[in-house]
């Protein structure tokens, strides 16, 4: 059996969305510290940039945050005009998040899979 197991992002890592006029920004937060390096590795901005590109999406910019470990996307264009323009059902992009953490997968070694966890 490898170590190595390809899975969903929602894994190992979580997220918070926030948002200010057109730009929406996700943090991602990985369960297990040692997953941070593969995940920068793999959650890259041209990756993110493809994934909201239907939304209008034009530009991500990562930061990294490596003392805590996590990192944050600047998706600018995401949010279809903002809040005060939008006809989107979620004006504020909360949910957001959840798309980054549901379509995109990366590989990781098995330890970085949190316990109990339905992949292990």
């Amino acid at each position: 059996m490898s170590d190595l197991i390809t899975l969903p992002l929602h894994a190992v890592a979580h997220g918070r969305t926030g948002d200010k006029g057109n730009r929406s920004n996700i943090s991602l937060i990985p369960y297990v510290a040692e997953a941070f390096p593969h995940l920068l590795e793999q959650v890259t901005e041209a990756r993110v940039l493809d994934l909201f590109r239907h939304k209008g999406a034009t530009d991500v910019t990562r930061y990294e945050l490596p003392n805590l470990p996590a990192m944050n996307f600047v998706i600018d264009n995401a949010l279809e005009g903002g809040v005060n323009s939008s006809l989107n059902q979620d004006l504020h992009g909360k949910t957001l998040s959840f798309m980054l953490l549901g379509e995109i997968e990366v590989t990781v070694p098995r330890s970085c899979i949190p316990a109990g966890s339905r992949y292990l």
